[in-house]
């Protein structure tokens, strides 16, 4: 069985961002990119499962709508154990975008299942995984937390509201994992790094689709104001700074 992870480029968290014509876009001068946190713990219990018999996993692929600034998260992707990488040479300009450009490659290859994170760290929109599965007409589980193969068949675990809950699916689904799926994000040996210089990385054209949204500025949030120390002795001017300035009581 082949699996196929989605990855997304995203800024690190530390990434102070700037923007460019006239707000309307990211500058991307400077930005540390990353995999996607959620992607990356797909990733990670994807190639984990290839050394796990019951799980019949006999290759794990990434695919990522993006430009070629992403092709250095890909390539960790392969160090971190992917088999091969398809980048879909196109800017991600919405969800809907996304979704259809990777609908159209899935159905040009067989996979066992297709592995979404449940949102990104730079618009944590959440929807990529669930326009992909309506699009290709097939099942989605959404905040899977774990899975596990059972006499070949696939048990899927999911958070609810009071628990945890088994679900299978037969044939071609999307998870749409979150935290939990694996306990750490897998780290790139020296032999990885130097194995994913030779693994295939395949640049596909993207087809004409239209987004659906479109942004009209970007603003960063407000600059908070500067913390005031209170003595330890001052309760009474602690009080009168949460009620008047803070407004908590």
């Amino acid at each position: 069985m082949k699996l196929l992870v989605c990855i997304s480029n995203v800024p690190d968290t530390t990434t102070k961002l700037r923007f460019k014509d006239n707000s309307t876009a990211i500058n991307d001068i400077g930005v540390q990119w990353v995999i996607n946190p959620w992607d990356e713990l797909a990733l990670t219990r994807a190639v984990a499962l290839k050394d796990e018999p019951e799980a019949h996993v006999s290759e794990v692929w990434v695919v990522n709508v993006g430009l070629a600034l992403t092709e250095p998260t890909l390539r960790k992707c392969l160090a971190m154990g992917a088999d091969k990488a398809i980048r879909i040479d196109a800017n991600p300009k919405d969800a809907f975008y996304t979704a259809t450009q990777l609908m159209t490659f899935i159905q040009t290859e067989t996979f066992g299942f297709v592995i979404c994170g449940i949102e990104s760290g730079d618009y944590n929109g959440a929807s990529v995984g669930g326009m992909l599965a309506e699009i290709l007409d097939v099942p989605s589980v959404s905040s899977v937390s774990g899975i596990r193969f059972e006499k070949e068949h696939p048990v899927i675990q999911r958070d609810v509201a009071n628990g945890k809950e088994e679900v299978t699916v037969d044939g071609l689904a999307v998870l749409i994992v979150q935290k939990g799926f694996a306990k750490a994000p897998g780290i790139p040996n020296m032999r990885g790094i130097m194995m994913a210089r030779k693994k295939p990385l395949v640049v596909m054209t993207a087809i004409e689709s239209e987004p659906l949204v479109t942004f009209v500025e970007y603003k960063l949030p407000p600059v908070k104001s500067q913390v005031k120390l209170v003595e330890a002795n001052q309760v009474a001017q602690l009080v009168d700074l949460l009620s008047k300035e803070a407004k908590v009581i």
